[in-house]
């Protein structure tokens, strides 16, 4: 049994919202080649670490990302790499309507 529509709505909202800031993408895409502990994200994108940390914690309540805690460190991952397949997706949606913004540019000057 699938939850209704607009529980489906919200969920797909609170989804997108997630993934609608540029450091969370970010986050993402240093996630896409494996687990990472939060100080190596950190270091990677040259955040501070609590801002990272505030992101992250963004990421694993939308259930983007999981957590591992190995002692004192907390490891992260994607909790489904198809996101980063969406991302990409969109990506490239965004580059044709870029493209085709230049393109009647380009027609109108002409």
């Amino acid at each position: 049994m699938q939850p209704p529509r607009s529980e489906l709505n919200r969920l797909h909202a609170e989804l997108c919202t997630a993934v609608a800031d540029p450091i969370r993408i970010a986050i993402l895409y240093a996630l896409s080649d494996g687990p990472r502990f939060v100080n190596e994200i950190h270091e990677a994108l040259e955040l501070p670490q609590s801002t990272v940390s505030r992101h992250l914690r963004i990421l694993r309540t939308a259930g983007l990302v999981s957590d591992q805690r190995q002692g004192r460190l907390v490891q992260y991952k994607l909790a489904d790499h198809r996101v980063i397949d969406a991302i990409e997706l969109l990506r490239q949606v965004m580059a044709d309507r870029i493209k085709a913004h230049a393109d009647s540019i380009t027609l109108s000057q002409e």
